[in-house]
């Protein structure tokens, strides 16, 4: 959702707006009714985030159980 903002709602209400673009949301700002700039979510976090999926998925990858391990496992867990 793109929502505009005039530069002085922009500068008054800073806390409020980077909370909603924490959530999502993307603004246009204004000044004097032409577009600016526009505000939104940071790449950089969703990035740092993805890679650290790919590393998790990287070390469950050198981690093999073989078939005698999971049967045990079973039935251990049968007790």
């Amino acid at each position: 959702m793109l929502n505009e903002i005039g530069s002085y709602d922009a500068k008054t209400k800073l806390p409020e707006i980077l909370r909603r673009v924490q959530s999502g949301e993307t603004f246009t700002i204004t000044n004097r009714g032409k577009a600016i700039a526009e505000l939104g979510p940071s790449h950089a976090n969703s990035r740092a985030v993805a890679k650290a999926a790919v590393e998790n998925i990287l070390k469950l990858k050198k981690y093999y159980v073989s078939d005698e391990q999971i049967a045990s496992l079973k039935a251990d867990g049968r007790k």
